[in-house]
């Protein structure tokens, strides 16, 4: 039984040999101001000293749980897996190398109202966590309202400046695997309660070779091939699937005909109705994006151009 007077706020942590910036991401998870946590931690398989530094702050820490996977489940279903076994009223998601200002919780949980979801700006450091000048909004718009337009083909939040409702869970849950996680956390509470932008800088956001998201285009020792034209357009195309199959679904004209729009341009030398839908909406479709006018005339001029111009027609 929970005695606590706070609500209890569960941070579901999933790591894989994270063990260069393991130990200072959690001490800032063990100080946080809000006293009321539980800390949820699944490996997926490390095969460092991960686990080793995992157990060891078990050890001490009561409200510390470590669970490791049999097999790698990957880090969208290993989210998946952290969001399961959590207990709290409220849900925050960690990810291994980051750092978090010891007051996020408490603000966060004093933002967030009745809305299902509330973020948080974040800071751009380097492997070193020194600053690197720059902030998540200097780089997107951060959108707080109700519309799951702006989300259909960006997203400006990352997960580990979430803190959700628990009442969110069997709305967001399975995690699809053709969406980062973060970007359906999103997506799911504009949907059933809103989003909610607390404007404080609350991470420290580490960039490094390593980092699964590279928004900053950091140089990588592996860098991946190229995605083709035409698997980039699958890719838009199976997500814009998704959002409109979503069975709470709010405005599921306009996303279903976007959908069809999109489709129509993927099988097609020349398109009228995507970029149509692209002006129509112009203001919330390209919100988050801090791009000029006419860049974005340009990326919807391109769009009377269809598929077929790109690698070749989707089959």
């Amino acid at each position: 039984m929970n005695n606590n007077p706070q609500p209890l706020v569960s941070i579901a942590v999933c790591t894989y040999n994270g063990q260069r910036f393991l130990v200072e991401q959690l001490d800032s998870l063990i100080g946080q101001s809000h006293s009321n946590t539980e800390i949820i931690v699944v490996d997926d398989c490390s095969k460092d000293n991960t686990l080793v530094i995992l157990r060891q702050y078990e050890e001490r820490h009561t409200n510390f749980k470590v669970y490791q996977n049999d097999q790698n489940l990957g880090y969208i279903k290993n989210f998946e897996k952290a969001i399961s076994l959590c207990n709290g009223d409220y849900i925050a998601l960690c990810d291994q190398d980051d750092i978090w200002d010891l007051n996020k919780i408490e603000l966060q949980l004093a933002t967030i109202g009745d809305s299902a979801l509330t973020y948080h700006d974040s800071e751009f450091v380097d492997d070193r966590g020194h600053s690197l000048g720059k902030k998540k909004s200097d780089l997107l718009n951060m959108y707080e309202g109700d519309s799951n337009v702006p989300f259909l083909f960006f997203n400006c939040i990352s997960g580990h400046a979430c803190l959700f409702n628990r009442k969110l869970v069997p709305y967001c849950l399975p995690f699809p695997t053709e969406i980062f996680h973060d970007r359906w956390l999103a997506f799911t509470s504009i949907n059933n309660g809103g989003i909610i932008y607390l404007n404080k800088t609350l991470v420290k956001y580490r960039q490094h070779e390593n980092t699964d998201t590279n928004i900053l285009k950091l140089k990588k020792k592996d860098r991946k091939p190229p995605v083709s034209g035409h698997d980039k357009m699958m890719k838009i195309l199976n997500e814009l699937s998704r959002f409109g199959d979503y069975p709470y679904l709010k405005q599921p004209h306009k996303i279903r005909k976007l959908h069809h729009a999109y489709l129509a341009w993927v099988n097609s030398y020349f398109c009228w109705s995507l970029p149509a839908f692209m002006i129509s909406n112009y203001r919330l479709l390209f919100f988050i994006p801090k791009k000029g006018l006419l860049s974005n005339l340009n990326f919807i001029i391109k769009h009377f151009f269809g598929g077929k111009f790109k690698s070749g027609p989707s089959s």
